[in-house]
């Protein structure tokens, strides 16, 4: 997800990374209200007359060269250090990771880019407690004044950072996005809708309707009934039709299929609402109303449908964003036909919308270990510090001022509405050598939605200058729906002791489920017959118990 982000915020004009969830709190000077020349409140010292070498592990990305990039040697200077990378390709850098700590040869500090790589919340407890990564809470009080008010301001990147023992061994990334918070999206043709006069469906019976008129009244006017009315496909990034379908009658997150209700976690997959949802969708896939590829197919094939050559024949596409099924640049033939439908109200005026982390994955990009001396400890915190203020941010991430970006001028418009704009990207110009002034996604430590709103954003919503305001506004439609209790998985600290035995029954219970969906939808099991069954083998599957360990840590935690 956060590599979906950074594609669309470079549509955008914005190197960056994919948000947050509903709470939109920031902390210290990253809230987007100062200037973006301006370092906050950064304990920085003068450098020391001999920098200090710091090892690093680091992932290098593509056009990225760590030892020569502009922003190294910008922070070497501020900070009086000497970086000596351990830069690792990103295929394979999660295993290169993992031998570095297991053979006891391994770098003073790790920098690493979330959506690559980076410590799980496991990996962080079990090698802070055997002393490998060092606590950072007493860095932190004395030398890095920014995380610490996002620590006390943002109870959602506290209850990321904090371990259940107290300790905070490493940092995560916080990469707040709105847009991304709501991911499960459905775009319509409404080109098409208008040519049929039809409306906006409001309800499951509205957006049955709507499909049958694509199926059969020839909306692309070819004389073929070639129309696919809905389509998607498997990846994680809101492409999958039965979480949009399924809000209608109850809350499915997407991933795990877990609600919350009272504070008591419980599987939506069990539910009578659940065998109403399957039975509305299989209704439609019976009618021929949603394509079979999209229980099967890649992001690649959805396109090809999108994106047809011969004449447009896709209705509906669920997705995070139209990018992934349609072109979206200058010259693009169908991307501005589809827009956002809010979510659909069911025959018992359910009507969610799927709300996760939007990008803030668990875990932690940053740590520093029992390598690194007193000296490299407190230069390292105070660079981190650093990057947790908008200059910061932005120089680490999208690269330099004056280089990839430029305090904004008159009349240009920032993303969030009523916002004061304080950065406008510099446009890379056709045929230009990489710049390597930014750190890309190693560099993305705190992006609240306040400063990812004070980037400057094009007006026109079917441009690709204004590509991310077009999703701001849709995600608008969605932002309320959500049920008021939410059950924050991302954010919960299992006990070390059931780790392992809760991603195995997270694994198999998820993928039960979404087997017997399909199932379900497609016939090969009856409603009627099979349902049963079907529970008797969610129970074999220990269903029971991962709910309870799943109680136990939210329990526990901090995050309610």
């Amino acid at each position: 997800m956060i590599s979906l982000l950074s594609i669309a915020l470079l549509l955008g004009g914005l190197l960056a990374g994919c948000s947050g969830n509903n709470n939109e709190g920031s902390g210290g000077s990253a809230s987007g209200s100062e200037s973006p020349s301006s370092s906050g409140a950064s304990s920085t010292e003068p450098a020391a007359a001999e920098p200090t070498k710091i090892k690093v592990f680091a992932v290098q990305e593509p056009n990225i060269d760590l030892a020569t990039n502009k922003f190294t040697l910008f922070a070497e200077e501020k900070f009086g250090i000497d970086f000596d990378f351990e830069a690792v390709p990103s295929d394979g850098a999660k295993e290169k990771r993992q031998i570095s700590l297991a053979s006891g040869d391994y770098p003073d500090a790790y920098i690493l880019t979330a959506y690559i790589d980076q410590f799980s919340q496991a990996d962080l407890l079990k090698y802070g407690q055997q002393g490998v990564l060092v606590p950072l809470n007493d860095l932190i009080d004395q030398y890095a004044p920014n995380i610490k008010a996002a620590l006390e301001s943002n109870a959602d990147f506290k209850a990321f950072s904090v371990a259940p023992d107290g300790n905070i061994y490493g940092l995560p990334s916080y990469a707040q996005c709105f847009h991304c918070s709501y991911p499960n999206k459905m775009w319509l043709n409404t080109t098409w809708l208008e040519k049929m006069n039809l409306e906006m469906p409001k309800t499951t019976d509205d957006f049955k309707k709507v499909l049958e008129a694509f199926k059969n009244d020839d909306p692309n006017g070819n004389g073929k009934k070639d129309e696919v009315p809905l389509s998607g496909s498997t990846e994680d990034y809101g492409v999958r039709i039965v979480p949009y379908l399924m809000n209608a009658f109850v809350y499915d997150d997407d991933r795990n299929h877990l609600m919350l209700k009272d504070g008591k976690v419980s599987s939506s997959a069990t539910t009578e609402e659940w065998k109403q949802g399957l039975a509305y969708i299989k209704s439609l896939y019976d009618e021929g109303l949603i394509d079979p590829g999209a229980f099967t197919q890649n992001s690649e094939a959805f396109k090809k449908i999108g994106e047809n050559a011969d004449v447009q024949i896709l209705g509906a596409g669920a997705g995070m964003h139209p990018a992934i099924f349609v072109n979206i640049d200058k010259g693009n033939k169908y991307s501005k036909d589809y827009n956002a439908v809010p979510p659909l109200t069911g025959p018992n005026g359910v009507s969610y919308a799927t709300h996760d982390n939007g990008g803030v994955a668990p875990g932690a990009k940053f740590a520093i270990t029992n390598k690194a001396s007193e000296e490299a400890k407190i230069a390292l915190i105070k660079f981190v510090d650093y990057l947790f203020t908008p200059e910061g941010q932005t120089n680490a991430a999208s690269g330099l001022e004056g280089i990839d970006w430029r305090k904004p001028t008159e009349g240009e418009v920032a993303l969030g509405e009523g916002v004061t704009p304080l950065f406008a990207p510099i446009p890379a110009a056709e045929g230009e050598a990489p710049r390597n002034a930014g750190w890309s996604g190693m560099g993305h430590f705190y992006m609240t939605k306040e400063y990812r709103d004070s980037f400057v954003q094009g007006t026109d919503i079917y441009d690709s200058t204004g590509y991310e305001r077009r999703l701001y506004q849709a995600s608008l439609l969605y932002e309320g729906k959500e049920p008021k209790e939410l059950f924050p998985i991302w954010a919960l600290w299992l006990d070390p002791a059931e780790t392992d035995e809760a991603s195995m029954l997270q694994t198999n219970i998820r993928t039960y489920i979404d087997e017997n969906t399909l199932q379900f939808i497609t016939g090969n099991k009856s409603l009627d017959k099979d349902w049963d069954s079907y529970i008797k083998g969610l129970n074999g599957l220990k269903l029971d118990r991962y709910l309870e360990i799943l109680q136990k840590s939210y329990d526990n935690s901090t995050y309610k």
